[in-house]
């Protein structure tokens, strides 16, 4: 069977991570077909937990999703709806809900989102061009405040959820087709080349007081959604030039890091954002090709390589080890100078953490959510850790939503906070969920059990046709074009 299967990937690599990925074929329509994998009792309830998030606390009315819960201010997330969105059918699959309880929330979302205003004004409009603000008011729509953006990457994520519910609502009944065409309408109308003021590359959003965000979308991260997206698109298509420009800073991104060599980014997330909806598994472009690798494995690595930065703990934070591990943007004990061990570190509040060659920053807060999206790629050494972290403090970070966003067993000094809560003698927990790190949690168990979510956004043409854009060939790519040449 190895040979076989090196023979269909084309690289070594990928080979040693075959478990992970399952058996490699592909059914008569060019989809690949997924093993299915056993999950553990703890994480269908975390899946349970996870879901529950999204179906109790979005609005039935609007399919406004809550940035966080408990929530102070009344603002919703535009990448939390996308997460909902996949969310939904989800629950249908797993028994929670019924395929109509979720086809009427997913059209009441994509009717609001599609009929909410677009402009240019500074107030009143959800988003422009096409793009929406990252923080929208709950009960409106509109943009919540003048220091919200209108956003590229968080109107990526919220269109993975919109894409997700067009290919997986495939009935021919009138609620069903609502939902296709309103997915269709809400992506066309994206006019990406609005942002591209630093042509070929795209900015990170736009204020209407004082215009274009300065900075660009470069170098491996989570913008790479953005920008298989903005390459799909079939009415403002950028140019392929943008794909190299983005990679423009692979070099300096690539490297070895705790006996790992792959594309450095700090923070999981940027590893899973992109990976939640697109199934990178054995497809490459022109730089993975190169390096002989896919995405996917260079997630892995990155994954492993921040566990054995735990394990090595360069720092001496409290509670870290081989099962204590996981560093990505989550809320944080809050802005503070303290003495630990006869130095002074620095806290953070909400903040990207990381562990890395680029884009590091540890104060010894750990998401669980950095961990459990990490799934699919170290799934012996996520399963075993999730089981461990339960046990010694799910007492304290184990909720009605499954894990809470994050805590830090070192910061446990008697001062005033604006968030979360002192536990004398153990540290800092938060207090609230966030909607965007429930989201990968949700997803990536999913496309670890069967390769759910993947197997959904393999039959988008849009998602096809961003990644031939982006020069991506092989594996789910060659095949799914053989089958169609076929027919």
């Amino acid at each position: 069977m190895g040979a076989v299967q090196a023979a269909v990937l084309g690289l070594v690599v990928v080979l040693q991570a075959m478990p992970l990925c399952g058996r490699v074929a592909f059914a008569a329509d060019g989809q690949r077909a997924e093993r299915s994998h056993r999950v553990p009792k703890l994480l269908r309830d975390i899946e349970r937990r996870t879901f529950n998030y999204f179906w109790q606390e979005t609005r039935a009315d609007n399919g406004l999703a809550p940035d966080r819960v408990p929530w102070d201010e009344p603002f919703a997330s535009v990448a939390a709806v996308g997460f909902a969105l996949t969310a939904y059918p989800l629950g249908v699959e797993r028994g929670w809900i019924s395929r109509e309880q979720a086809r009427e929330r997913t059209l009441a979302t994509l009717r609001f989102l599609h009929d909410a205003p677009q402009g240019s004004g500074e107030q009143g409009m959800a988003g422009y061009h096409g793009f929406f603000y990252h923080f929208l008011h709950l009960d409106t729509g509109a943009r919540y405040a003048p220091w919200v953006e209108l956003s590229s990457v968080d109107t990526a994520l919220l269109l993975g959820g919109v894409l997700f519910a067009q290919s997986w609502f495939d009935q021919d009944q009138p609620d069903e087709r609502a939902i296709r065409d309103l997915a269709e309408a809400i992506y066309q109308r994206v006019d990406w080349t609005f942002l591209q003021v630093r042509a070929p590359l795209l900015s990170m959003g736009w204020h209407p007081e004082s215009g274009f965000i300065s900075h660009d979308w470069i170098g491996y991260n989570e913008g790479m959604l953005v920008y298989v997206l903005a390459l799909g698109s079939p009415t403002h298509p950028i140019g392929e030039d943008a794909w190299a420009a983005w990679q423009g800073d692979y070099a300096n991104s690539w490297g070895r890091f705790y006996g790992q060599s792959h594309l450095g980014f700090g923070p999981l997330f940027g590893h899973q954002y992109s990976h939640v909806w697109i199934d990178f598994r054995g497809i490459q472009d022109a730089f993975t090709r190169g390096k002989g690798i896919d995405y996917f494995e260079n997630s892995r690595r990155a994954t492993l390589a921040q566990r054995a930065y735990a394990v090595d703990n360069p720092q001496d934070f409290k509670g870290y080890d081989r099962y204590v591990w996981g560093l990505t943007a989550s809320d944080g004990p809050g802005h503070f100078a303290q003495d630990y061990n006869g130095s002074t570190r620095i806290f953070r509040g909400y903040s990207a953490r990381g562990a890395g060659l680029k884009d590091a920053f540890d104060d010894g807060t750990i998401a669980p959510t950095a961990m459990l999206g990490s799934l699919p790629f170290a799934p012996a050494e996520v399963k075993r850790s999730v089981r461990v972290l339960h046990q010694r403090h799910g007492r304290h970070i184990y909720g009605d939503y499954g894990f809470i966003d994050a805590f830090n067993l070192t910061f446990d000094y008697d001062v005033p906070l604006t968030v979360g809560r002192r536990v004398p003698g153990w540290g800092w927990v938060a207090d609230q969920y966030i909607g965007i790190d429930q989201g990968p949690i949700l997803t990536m168990i999913a496309n670890y059990r069967n390769g759910r979510v993947w197997e959904v956004m393999r039959r988008n043409p849009h998602i096809r046709r961003g990644l031939l854009r982006a020069g991506f060939r092989g594996g789910w790519l060659d095949h799914a074009a053989e089958a169609s040449q076929g027919r």
